[in-house]
């Protein structure tokens, strides 16, 4: 395994902007990353595994709930904070990033906000140290970006509901504890349920040969008659703005999640451009390769000013869904394209595990449709700005 020589790129000195606390937080999840991800994820990702031993240095960082109050477990930690955790993590790997979003906005977000009291005592403390895992049902096979369609439904049966459907695409199903899952009661109306792995009818197949997201345990939440406890229903909110509104805090730490991916590629193509000699002079000399790399630049810093300021509005609680799905579809987009145009800066060496550029390249695959594809976000931009609804 090469060194960890990864050094985070600040043109616009937007450290600046942030607080002692933000740069003290960041720093931890950095230096966490460089000991206990980098030297294991590449062998991870070649072998298709999540690497399980990371889950209690991702409860030491603060990267479940960091925003949850400590009276439930979390850190207490600011908007800010969280992006800036989401970034780290992302900087090393998407897929492990993607345990943590689901964690933190999928899981444990809905049980704190739309959860009861009892629930979130059960619950968030034990997720918030990684005790019990979780994950989140709301991808059908047959309704992704549609997910009102959903068919997934539950019965009143006296002194419990009875659960039948199923969920494809849930990271961290296949070792989850409990699983949020959105179903539709007898009327129609969408409800969260919290499931646990033990009830009967209940399994988590998972889902083999990924060219994306080979270091994230991916599978399907199944549910054939599962007796659900009546008080394992989240009271507190329904409809479909219920997992909706949870979409939007996981979209918000992807926005900051891709720069970090970005990052990445942009410093390891960088390094590249002055170490490697063609023609007698490093290749960064050449106009075509400053070119790819000063755009880089300028796209990861337009970028970190719209999640910062996007953060901000978050802290204040006036970040509405389009300009968070705004943030996450640009960001995306253009960590993917780095990933791309460092590739070729790389060459043939771009294609190996020796670098983390093509790991990256695959795993902004699935990040660019998870969460909201990247074509439903932009429509979710044009029906802001224009009032016309695209999508019917």
């Amino acid at each position: 395994m090469k060194p960890d020589l990864f050094e985070a790129p600040d043109y616009y000195n937007l450290d600046d902007l942030l607080t002692e606390e933000h740069k003290l937080i960041r720093d931890a999840a950095r230096a966490w990353v460089k000991r206990d991800v980098s030297p294991i994820i590449e062998e991870a990702a070649q072998n298709a595994e999540f690497p399980k031993s990371i889950i209690p240095g991702l409860a030491e960082i603060g990267a479940f709930g960091p925003y949850i109050p400590e009276e439930y477990g979390g850190a207490g930690l600011d908007q800010i904070s969280y992006g800036l955790i989401m970034q780290e993590i992302e900087r090393g790997d998407s897929g492990v990033r993607s345990t943590a979003s689901v964690q933190s906005s999928l899981v444990m977000y809905p049980i704190w906000k739309y959860g009861n009291e009892a629930q979130r005592k059960k619950y968030l403390p034990k997720l918030a140290t990684g005790e019990w895992m979780g994950s989140f049902g709301l991808t059908e096979p047959d309704h992704g970006s549609n997910p009102g369609g959903m068919v997934t439904n539950f019965k009143d049966a006296g002194d419990h509901y009875v659960l039948n459907g199923a969920k494809l695409w849930i990271s961290n199903s296949p070792f989850c504890d409990v699983a949020v899952v959105w179903a539709k009661n007898e009327e129609g109306r969408i409800h969260g349920l919290i499931v646990e792995r033990g009830m009967e009818g209940f399994s988590t197949p998972e889902t083999h040969n990924k060219w994306s997201l080979r270091a994230s345990a991916t599978g399907e939440l199944i549910f054939q008659d599962v007796k659900v406890p009546k008080e394992n229903l989240l009271p507190n909110k329904s409809g479909l703005g219920a997992p909706l509104g949870c979409l939007d805090s996981a979209r918000y730490g992807i926005a900051w999640g891709a720069i970090g991916a970005a990052m990445d590629c942009y410093d390891t193509a960088l390094r590249y451009a002055k170490e490697r000699i063609q023609f007698g002079k490093p290749i960064g000399a050449f106009q075509l390769q400053q070119k790819k790399l000063a755009e880089m630049i300028t796209e990861i810093t337009k970028a970190q000013l719209l999640a910062l300021r996007l953060g901000q509005l978050k802290n204040e609680d006036r970040a509405s869904s389009a300009q968070i799905s705004m943030a996450k579809r640009n960001n995306v987009e253009m960590a993917i394209n780095i990933a791309r145009e460092a590739r070729q800066i790389l060459g043939g060496m771009g294609i190996t595990g020796e670098y983390s550029i093509m790991r990256h390249m695959m795993n902004l695959e699935s990040v660019i449709t998870y969460e909201g594809t990247h074509d439903i976000h932009l429509l979710i931009t044009g029906f802001d700005i224009t009032g016309l609804n695209a999508f019917k």
